[in-house]
């Protein structure tokens, strides 16, 4: 169950590590952007607040100042002690002026009205009650007047009207005085309605309410244009008055808090979103980049089992010669571990001691791309970390990145080993076999010449013993006829000897029935596989060397190919030899030059394998195609005999000769096929 749970929490934890710090860092970008929000908000809401509070500061400064105006106006109505008719004439042109102003009155010591005027734009505010409804706050601030010896304002109170509604109103009394002594009051009527609507800024109550209201909160009189269902930013001033005080209260909807509210939190909101769609974008480049690493890292576990499986060597080096990369297998195959070969130059560990100069040269010529690799690829010899040797074949091929350009080599090493052991043993068997075959081959022959000639021997011998006996005495006339019987007998014998001879000749020469058209190239290509095992083995080097448009031959292909390995075979084994270091085959065919030997066919071919060896001397050359003759401790003197009678049998001639500087030639000639002569032999 452990077992069985133990992916799905590495899962889990993987998953964790990977999208916790992501979470972190989108809950710290949302925290930043909501702080920067808000503060921002907060910030157009101060400057609000702040701008409010100036226009509430104004505003109070406005109405202080009219009424201050009017406190002006008042006094200058009494300048003189004017006639009743000149003051109320007065007044009204001042309640004309000043909307504000309900009512005008002239009181005396005891506040009883000498005249009033009421404004002309309202319905007199007394018209429907008594004017003694506020009668004692009049009176509070007329005392109030006298105690500061200037204007006072009495407590504001309602006046209900006619239409139902009513207005709030202030007295405001001035002290008039004549001769240093009292002579009566100005009473002055504000209605706060009008103060608000007449002294307040007209561009404020556009946007703002205006309101006096009660220490308490409980509004007097209001004006202006409210906007429900917002925000709303409230700033309150005292109207401190002589002997009243009053709260002036505005109430602003300019800026409500909306989400963008200005500029700043506009801008602020706009890289807000700016940032969170970068930070959605970059999560979706990480998870394409997640994906990719992904598939990478799968592409690297694939390429790295496929090289762990392989049994081919792989090795890289750049163009310094520096190796880069080694496989598994090439590890193994040198016995190097990868440490003691990555980075390292020529000479590389692996060559052998006495062919470093080659390899050296090589391996410039290579790097200094002056050579292109052969496709198959070449081969050569590693030796291992314990000193052994072993043959191996490189296939190499540049190595090129992905912006085209070469960055070194790459060669793949395949250990053949195995591979030669197996042809040598099958060059071997072949050979033993050969070998047996023509024992048997010589052995078949030797019975048969042996039973055949021993009846025909034994009759020339008795022939011959009887004639002996008779010549020791006197023969006579019938030892005479008796001896030329018997030499009669010994010739008839004689004769059938040689017929037995040529009978067995004849069953040599009854191949020419296999003769066949063959290509010159194909008779090489029969022989070439089982020449270049041996040349391996022999460190030989084999050249070939072909006229252009040979023409093909009639001959008996196996024979051919034995006479031509047979001879290659003798070139080589020439050449083993430590003294001699330069080791070269070369078989050869052209067209051959007309002789008398070879004026008896339209055309031949001439076949030559020449090697460098250390020659044959004269004597030898003169008995080398004799049967049974040879210079090899295991040779049976045949091969060349045999050679030379299966050319002969195909009408051309062996023959040698020297090579220069050194070695030998042995060339022999085969008749170029003819179809015409073909036809006329059928």
């Amino acid at each position: 169950m452990r077992a069985s749970l133990r992916p799905a929490l590495d899962k889990l934890a993987l998953a964790w590590r990977r999208w916790s710090l992501w979470a972190l860092l989108a809950g710290l970008v949302l925290a930043v952007l909501a702080t920067l929000v808000f503060l921002a908000g907060r910030y157009e809401a101060s400057q609000v607040q702040a701008k409010l509070e100036r226009d509430t500061a104004n505003t109070i400064g406005d109405i202080r100042a009219g009424l201050a105006r009017n406190v002006q106006s008042l006094q200058a109505l009494q300048a003189g002690r004017p006639a009743p008719e000149a003051w109320a004439l007065g007044a009204r042109a001042l309640l004309h002026e000043r909307r504000e102003l309900m009512r005008i009155e002239w009181r005396d010591d005891a506040l009883a009205i000498l005249e009033h005027v009421d404004s002309p734009f309202h319905v007199p505010v007394f018209s429907r009650y008594d004017r003694s409804i506020a009668q004692s706050d009049m009176a509070l601030a007329c005392a109030n007047a006298h105690r500061f010896s200037g204007p006072a304002y009495s407590n504001s109170y309602f006046v209900p009207q006619s239409d139902g509604l009513g207005m709030e109103m202030m007295d405001v009394c001035l002290p008039l005085a004549s001769g240093g002594q009292p002579a009566g009051y100005l009473v002055a009527t504000y209605s706060l309605q009008e103060i608000l609507s007449d002294l307040v800024e007209k561009q404020l109550t556009r946007s703002q309410e205006v309101s006096f209201t009660e220490a308490d909160g409980t509004r007097l009189a209001l004006h202006g244009q409210g906007r429900r269902g917002s925000r709303v930013f409230t700033a309150q001033q005292l109207l401190n008055l002589p002997g009243y005080t009053l709260v002036l209260r505005m109430d602003s909807w300019r800026a409500a808090p909306d989400l963008f509210p200005d500029v700043l939190t506009a801008l602020v909101s706009v890289m807000s979103i700016a940032l969170v769609s970068v930070l959605v974008l970059l999560a979706k480049d990480m998870r394409r980049r997640l994906r990719a690493e992904r598939g990478l890292a799968d592409a690297l576990a694939f390429r790295k089992a496929m090289e762990d499986s392989l049994v081919t060597g792989l090795r890289a080096r750049d163009l310094q010669g520096r190796i880069t990369y080694v496989n598994p297998a090439f590890c193994q195959m040198v016995g190097f571990a990868p440490e003691e070969l990555m980075g390292h130059s020529v000479p590389a560990p692996y060559w052998p001691p006495d062919q470093a100069d080659e390899y050296r040269q090589r391996h410039a010529i290579r790097m200094s791309g002056g050579s292109v690799p052969p496709r198959e690829g070449f081969e050569s010899v590693f030796v291992r970390k314990d000193g052994t040797r072993f043959p191996v074949l490189i296939i190499e091929a540049p190595l090129i990145d992905a912006q085209g350009v070469q960055t070194g080599w790459m060669g793949a090493c395949l250990d053949i080993s195995e591979q030669r052991r197996v042809q040598e043993l099958t060059r071997a068997t072949q050979e033993r076999l050969q070998a047996t075959a023509r024992l048997a081959t010589v052995g078949e022959m030797a019975s048969l010449l042996s039973h055949e000639l021993n009846q025909p021997l034994a009759a020339i011998s008795s022939y011959a013993t009887g004639s002996m006996n008779l010549l020791q005495g006197d023969p006579g006339p019938d030892g005479h006829s008796s001896l030329a019987l018997a030499m009669r007998r010994i010739a008839e014998q004689a004769g059938r000897a040689g017929r037995i001879i040529k009978s067995v000749h004849d069953f040599v020469r009854r191949r020419d029935e296999a003769r066949e058209v063959v290509r010159p190239q194909d008779l090489f290509d029969a022989i070439l596989p089982l020449v270049s095992l041996q040349a391996g083995k022999l460190g030989v080097r084999v050249e070939l060397s072909f006229e252009k448009d040979l023409p093909s031959v009639l001959c008996d292909h196996t024979m051919v190919e034995q006479v031509l390995l047979n001879l290659a075979r003798n070139a080589m084994q020439a050449m083993d030899e430590p003294a001699i270091t330069r080791r070269l085959l070369v078989l050869a065919v052209r067209r051959a030059q007309a002789t008398e030997r070879t004026a008896h066919s339209p055309g031949w071919l001439e076949f030559s394998v020449a090697d460098l060896g250390p020659g044959i001397a004269p004597q030898v050359a003169q008995q080398l195609f004799t049967p049974f003759f040879t210079t090899k401790r295991e040779g049976m003197g045949l091969g060349l005999s045999l050679c030379r009678t299966v050319v002969e049998q195909h009408g051309g001639f062996l023959t040698l000769q020297p090579n220069q500087p050194q070695g030998m030639i042995f060339r022999f000639t085969l008749p170029v096929h003819s179809p015409a002569a073909t036809a006329a032999d059928a």
